[in-house]
């Protein structure tokens, strides 16, 4: 794909979405980056980037370029690291109705316009934690994998209409999202708390493997670009570990790994 025409991006605010609108928009295209709160906006007066409204959650008809080439479904947000018989299932409906459904609702303005037109990417965010059992990220993960079996879908529907679609599985990346997955709120479950203890003792090792949201942003960029690229990617070193392992090792072996590591066996 050249880089020209028009994307958009959801979730810009901050993060891996503010940094793909202004990679985008560095690379050649004409950027729509939307947010929920547009007063809260980080980018400087730039006619490559347009800000909008859109909050996933409650979408509205969005006023969506003629020419738009790219769709980067990246709004979403992580929280809640509950063992599953302590989460609290009205905060597991909320983290659904973001990272799942308003993403499909996006998907939905989207993909009739691309259609038309013969051409686009879909480009969706997802979390290379989906690639490994984890106690306690259950809601988060769950959310994520259903949107990569939604990307295996759309992959089969929208090839006949000269779409690609693309899925980026992000490790550990600089955002506010990661800095808040340091306290596991199972700690506070007497049950768990050995277990949770465990997981953020083991922290500084994901910190210390983190990239910034620009070096992730240059990764999915080129992955967009790329017209041979796989359906799943990543945009960092770690992610790219665990996404090749996953690659090469049965289901079996990937959770026993995850139990010696998560009961200290």
């Amino acid at each position: 794909m050249d880089p020209s025409g028009s994307a958009l991006v959801t979730g810009a605010s901050r993060g891996i979405g503010r940094a793909v609108a202004l990679e985008l928009a560095a690379r050649g295209f004409s950027v729509v980056a939307t947010m929920r709160d547009v007063s809260a906006s980080p980018f400087a007066t730039d006619d490559r980037i347009t800000v909008a409204r859109l909050d996933v959650t409650d979408p509205v008809p969005l006023d969506l370029p003629a020419d738009l080439r790219v769709l980067v479904n990246n709004a979403g947000y992580q929280d809640d690291y509950f063992p599953v018989e302590a989460l609290p299932l009205d905060r597991l409906r909320a983290m659904l109705e973001t990272n799942l459904v308003g993403q499909v609702a996006v998907l939905q303005q989207v993909i009739p316009l691309m259609r038309a037109r013969g051409e686009g990417v879909v480009c969706t965010i997802t979390s290379s934690s989906v690639l490994m059992a984890s106690p306690f990220f259950s809601a988060y993960r769950a959310s994520k994998a259903a949107m990569s079996a939604v990307c295996e879908s759309l992959a089969l529907e929208l090839r006949p209409f000269g779409i690609r679609v693309v899925e980026i599985l992000p490790g550990p990346v600089d955002t506010d999202g990661l800095a808040g997955a340091a306290y596991v709120h199972a700690v506070e479950v007497p049950a768990y708390r050995e277990a949770a203890e465990r997981m953020m003792a083991g922290r500084p090792r994901v910190t210390a493997a983190m990239v910034t949201p620009a070096a992730a942003a240059a990764r999915i960029v080129d992955t967009i670009l790329d017209d041979d690229a796989p359906l799943r990617s990543s945009c960092d070193p770690m992610g790219d570990a665990l996404l090749e392992h996953w690659r090469h090792t049965p289901d079996q072996e990937l959770l026993d790994e995850a139990l010696a590591r998560y009961t200290g066996g």
